[in-house]
């Protein structure tokens, strides 16, 4: 409860919001301090030492063309009736507006704790009770749906995010790097970060915790960036916290845990598109990525510094779940796929250093005790020597040569 009030209050001390209005309160909103307040609300929880939730904190937003109509004595009338609605009518609660975005908004701060000491029940507050009493305004006082306007939103991120990748400097970098998250984050089903980062990679987008030995990875931090094509960091780091959805390290392992499950249904698709990608016998590594494309699965290659392929993650996107090969089973993982293409990890290496291994393969399959290799060998090394080395060596033959002839001939006369 004092944090929801803090954050109101703290609001209200820099300009940014108004008290409109304060329920089952003895006082009016403008009579009240802060102790005030927290006193009522404290009072009321006292009746209840066993609840662990005991504060309701509700956030009401209406479309920004609503500006001019909604005025605060309307904002008041919305808020009370929705109060009544979701079941609250009863409690003490304070109505705040904000100002300090694009759109109205409201902050409803409460207390589940009733003045007969029980609690009123919360689980699926929002989807069984908030929803329909939401959509119940929206009808009664003609305002503009948040069902529609959200379907809207989502098909403009989803436009945004599948337009192509995210170009460092030809937008915003917060807004361009929300609009990703706002269609990955909640949408696509992986088990852990480096899981995630294969999604993002394909928008030119990381989660970054930083270095194991700096303040962030320690203190469990974690920033959003835009990457080039090669994968290097560019541009200003964006705080997870400061993002509007909050995606921190602590929501991410949330996710982490309820993906497990979300996403064993979709493997054995996963697995059967990768099968019959196999059918089609790709030649090479990228030939099995641009094949899996046309069955709606991409797929991140991990390599070493040196080139070697050490991992792969698929990502479906038909039905969004994300695996690394060794999670989808051992046929699946870097090192069995690049048997099944009858790849060995020298292709995966540069030109160069293939050329190079070939020649040392050649030059360790000579036969050296083979003469006519030896003399083969003997004739490419005096042409490739130079030229001044090739008449020297020239010269000494021709003298041992008549050195022999001279022996030979006094053998024969003896």
């Amino acid at each position: 409860m004092k944090r929801a009030l803090n954050y109101n209050e703290k609001k209200v001390q820099k300009g940014q919001a108004e008290v409109l209005h304060a329920g089952n309160f003895l006082q009016l909103p403008q009579e009240l301090n802060f102790y005030d307040k927290l006193q009522r609300f404290e009072q009321q929880m006292e009746l209840n030492h066993r609840a662990e939730t005991k504060t309701l904190h509700v956030s009401l937003n209406f479309h920004p063309s609503e500006t001019t109509n909604l005025t605060k004595e309307k904002l008041t009338e919305l808020a009370n009736e929705y109060m009544r609605r979701i079941g609250f009518g009863d409690q003490p609660y304070l109505v705040y507006q904000h100002h300090d975005a694009g759109h109205p908004h409201l902050h409803i701060v409460t207390t589940t704790i009733q003045e007969n000491g029980k609690r009123i029940p919360t689980h699926e507050l929002g989807r069984k009770v908030s929803a329909p009493a939401t959509r119940q305004l929206e009808k009664d006082h003609g305002l503009i749906s948040a069902a529609k306007q959200e379907k809207k939103l989502e098909l403009h991120r989803e436009r945004a995010v599948n337009s192509g990748k995210v170009e460092y400097g030809k937008s915003d970098s917060r807004r361009a790097i929300t609009n990703v998250l706002d269609v990955v984050i909640d949408r696509y089903k992986y088990r852990s970060l480096a899981e995630l980062n294969a999604v993002l990679k394909l928008y030119n987008v990381m989660a970054d915790r930083g270095k194991e030995d700096s303040r962030t990875f320690k203190n469990r931090g974690l920033y959003y960036r835009i990457i080039d094509g090669n994968g290097n960091k560019i541009g200003v780091p964006i705080k997870a916290s400061s993002i509007y959805s909050k995606p921190t390290l602590a929501y991410l392992d949330e996710k982490f845990t309820a993906n497990e499950l979300k996403r064993t249904p979709d493997l054995n698709r996963l697995k059967a598109a990768i099968d019959f990608t196999l059918l089609k016998k790709p030649r090479s590594l990228d030939g099995l990525v641009k094949a899996l494309e046309k069955e709606r699965v991409s797929v991140s290659v991990r390599r070493s510094s040196d080139g070697k392929v050490y991992g792969l993650t698929y990502i479906d996107h038909q039905t969004r779940a994300v695996c690394n090969g060794s999670d989808l089973g051992k046929e699946y993982a870097a090192k069995r796929m690049l048997e099944k293409l009858a790849i060995g990890q020298v292709n995966e290496r540069a030109p160069e250093q293939k050329k190079e291994r070939k020649f040392t393969q050649a030059k360790q399959q000579t036969p050296s005790d083979n003469p006519i290799m030896k003399g083969l060998s003997k004739m490419i090394e005096q042409v490739i020597e130079p030229e001044e080395t090739g008449s020297s060596l020239a010269q000494e033959l021709r003298e041992e040569l008549k050195r022999k002839r001279k022996r030979n001939q006094q053998s024969n006369e003896q």
